[in-house]
């Protein structure tokens, strides 16, 4: 009699404490956390990276240091938060047979048995403010260099266009101004550059059509 083949159960549900472990995009890391987690943790990334508006591989890295901060410093908060609700589960030492004063006598139980663990938490959270503010500083100093020099390559590029167009010449970006002019440590798009010289252009030109006639003023008798 041959053995009957088992079945293998394709609608079991997964874990929702079963853990992902994935290599971070930016950093390299594996990060292992729960699918639910990992979502919430790649979200948050995103938005931070978004509105810091980091462009080339150096702001990134500054950019995901900070979101990472800001992600522990959540986290702080959350894990502070369970601690007094799992206060509120323990058996009560203290009761006064009232919810909120109960509720309110837990806490403080909480507080004072947790103390050392708070204040390390504390500790945690206060070096974690004090490395996001720093890489916010560096940051901003990164995006100041990088737009002041887009801008020095823009005005440059503006001028060549001007120089170009006196002579009735063409002008082209992609040869009037190669990438080897640009600052190494900067990766600027030269169709950017070329956007931005048209409207200079443009600008320039409106305001030499709609230019106010200068005032003539009569001489004193």
């Amino acid at each position: 009699m041959c053995p009957e083949p088992i079945e293998s159960e394709t609608n079991t549900k997964r874990d929702p404490r079963a853990f992902n472990a994935y290599r971070h995009g930016l950093t390299g890391q594996v990060l292992i956390m729960t699918p639910a987690d990992e979502l919430a943790y790649t979200k948050h990334c995103r938005g931070i990276l978004a509105s810091l508006a980091v462009e080339g591989d150096l702001e990134k890295s500054f950019g995901q240091s900070i979101a990472d901060d800001r992600w522990r410093l959540l986290r702080c908060a959350a894990i502070e938060n369970t601690r007094f609700s799992m206060g509120m589960n323990q058996p009560d030492q203290y009761f006064a047979h009232h919810p909120e004063i109960d509720s309110a006598l837990a806490q403080a139980v909480v507080w004072a048995c947790e103390a050392d663990n708070f204040n390390l938490m504390s500790l945690y959270e206060n070096r974690a403010q004090r490395r996001l503010e720093r890489n916010m500083i560096i940051l901003k100093q990164l995006q100041a260099e990088r737009k002041a020099a887009f801008e020095q390559a823009v005005e440059e590029a503006t001028l060549l266009a001007q120089y170009a167009a006196s002579k009735g010449e063409p002008y082209h970006v992609e040869t009037d101004f190669p990438p080897e002019a640009l600052p190494p440590q900067f990766a600027f798009s030269l169709p950017k550059i070329a956007s931005r010289v048209a409207h200079n252009l443009r600008l320039a030109a409106a305001k030499n059509h709609f230019a106010a006639p200068k005032q003539t003023f009569r001489k004193a008798a």
